[in-house]
């Protein structure tokens, strides 16, 4: 039965976003255009309730394998985020939420009792950063979900590799209801994540990456290169903005798949080539497994990542020059 989480929770996200389509509250709650959009029309932005649903749905029959510091910070920030659709609730309320639902999850794991304040310390930090991460990267078609997709779907095979099975099908669950958000979301989104989708999952790279690692899935540097495609470009750019002087909480259109973008790119075409990264980086990780740190295999990550942004940056000044 357990088997079927991915199949269950791939069917109720599908069904549960047309749901919401055709509801009240797909016209609503929607996001209206503003400086740091990349559409021009109102879109509904509260599909993210549906893709939580659906991961929801595929755990329970997964549920002895949950733990509730996984779970009980998961649906904190899944209900401050969804009043944050419709309210905009203030920066430092969602911050103190999100800095307790990390704290949460490396207390409650036994992180910090096992490596020390400084790791515990550095993992809140990090769990807060891949929180807001996701949300950032949240601001074209198909990309949030398709690196759900990717990102969990990998997590899930090597978790398999590992011998633990339910832990997989936690992840294939997270990759499943994703696929059947970006139904709605790809080629043309008829639907946004919102941040009751994208904080979420953004804490479920954090949380359940470091179940998978002490679960011995997997070493620690394994996520950071299977999320990397996200991980480099909002971390790039919030340490461009902040050279600047300019406040990171601002909304902007400086993420390189945005520049992409405004640079005549298609939706479609930026999903289509973050997806070919995504898949690289996933492939390159589950490669490198057995090997304690992969040095050769990051320097070539970071020769990459370093060579596409040089090659979209002088692409930006040149389109700017026009």
């Amino acid at each position: 039965m357990n088997r079927y989480a991915p199949i269950v929770a791939a069917l109720v996200s599908a069904l549960m976003i047309a749901a919401i389509l055709r509801s009240k509250w797909g016209a609503k709650v929607q996001d209206i255009p503003n400086e740091r959009s990349l559409h021009a029309a109102p879109t509904p932005r509260i599909g993210g309730v549906g893709l939580m649903a659906g991961i929801l749905a595929g755990w329970t029959l997964l549920f002895a394998s949950l733990q509730w510091w996984l779970l009980l910070p998961m649906l904190g920030l899944l209900a401050v985020s969804f009043l944050d659709d419709i309210y905009c609730l203030p920066v430092k309320q969602r911050l103190a939420v999100q800095l307790l639902a990390a704290m949460m999850l490396v207390v409650g794991s036994g992180l910090l009792a096992q490596q020390g304040i400084a790791v515990g310390v550095a993992a809140i930090l990090l769990t807060v950063w891949m929180t807001n991460l996701y949300n950032f990267m949240d601001g074209s078609d198909g990309m949030a979900g398709g690196m759900a997709l990717f990102g969990f779907g990998v997590f899930g095979i090597a978790a398999m590799q590992g011998g633990h099975e339910n832990f997989a099908l936690l992840n294939f669950s997270v990759a499943a209801a994703a696929l059947g958000f970006l139904l709605f979301n790809f080629p043309k989104a008829r639907v946004f994540m919102g941040d009751a989708g994208s904080v979420p999952l953004g804490f479920l790279v954090a949380a359940l990456g470091l179940q998978g690692w002490q679960l011995g899935c997997w070493q620690a540097w394994f996520p950071l290169l299977v999320f990397s495609p996200f991980i480099v470009d909002a971390s790039a750019t919030l340490v461009r903005r902040s050279l600047r002087g300019v406040k990171i909480t601002e909304a902007h259109r400086e993420h390189y798949y945005q520049r992409a973008v405004q640079m005549g790119w298609k939706h479609h075409n930026v999903a289509l080539l973050e997806y070919v990264l995504m898949l690289c980086a996933g492939i390159s990780a589950l490669c490198s497994l057995q090997r304690a740190l992969p040095w050769q295999m990051l320097l070539l990550w970071g020769g990459i990542y370093v060579l596409l942004m040089l090659v979209l940056d002088m692409r930006w000044k040149e389109f700017n020059k026009i």
